[in-house]
């Protein structure tokens, strides 16, 4: 009895991690050329140019990637930190 039981919290316990893996998103978005992933799907200003693509999208040449900890996006050189809401 003691190794079924096992064996079934083991299944569930996979079951949960590969429906976990599902449902993770990510996303790639871009202001101008300027390019960088994002775990998360936030609000971003209208005014700011964002766009944002599947997580497959593929850079054409020019565009720059700039990785960047936190909420924002890039505005040129310059990060502009988007407050929590």
């Amino acid at each position: 009895m003691k190794l079924s039981r096992t064996i079934a919290m083991g299944v569930l316990s996979a079951a949960a991690l590969a429906g976990s893996a599902v449902t993770a998103s990510a996303a790639i978005v871009c202001s101008g050329n300027v390019c960088w992933h994002a775990r998360e799907h936030y609000a971003y200003p209208r005014d700011s140019g964002v766009v944002i693509h599947q997580d497959n999208w593929r850079a054409g040449p020019g565009v720059t990637f700039r990785e960047h900890e936190g909420r924002g996006y890039w505005h040129g050189d310059r990060w502009e930190a988007i407050p929590e809401r």
